[in-house]
């Protein structure tokens, strides 16, 4: 009787953990694509550093492009935003990425991260986009 119920309860515990919902790492955001012509230009992505809507930021944030074409140039436009969820402007800015003369059309991938510095010590963003370069 005792083996019965030491296996039944063992069972049980076996069919719980089946079910039993697993920690899974982050899988990463697939790059976004853009296209651009000789001379044109586009807001990448937003930048600010906020906690309950207020504006932890230290100063602008470093640019530095990782990997990308000699044909795109990147560069930091500041101005305030508001956050998502907020209603007050922040100091921030975008991530804006002009063409030069592009020759041939061709695609390459650009990687860029932004190092904060805040209140609450040194912070890192990144993002990745497959550009689409035209002349």
């Amino acid at each position: 009787m005792r083996i019965r119920l030491h296996s039944g309860v063992a069972i049980a515990c076996v069919g719980l953990l089946a079910f039993a919902p697993v920690s899974r790492a982050q899988a990463q955001q697939a790059p976004r694509h853009i296209a651009l012509k000789s001379g044109e230009s586009t807001e990448l992505r937003n930048f600010y550093f906020v906690e309950h809507c207020k504006s932890l930021l230290k100063g602008t944030p470093v640019l530095d492009v990782l990997e990308g074409p000699a044909e795109v140039t990147v560069a930091l436009k500041e101005g305030p935003k508001v956050p998502s969820k907020c209603t007050n402007r922040v100091p921030g800015g975008s991530v804006i990425a002009t063409a030069k003369e592009i020759k041939t059309a061709k695609e390459a991938k650009l990687t860029i991260r932004l190092k904060y510095n805040t209140r609450i010590g040194e912070r890192q963003s990144s993002s990745s986009y497959i550009v689409s370069l035209f002349p």
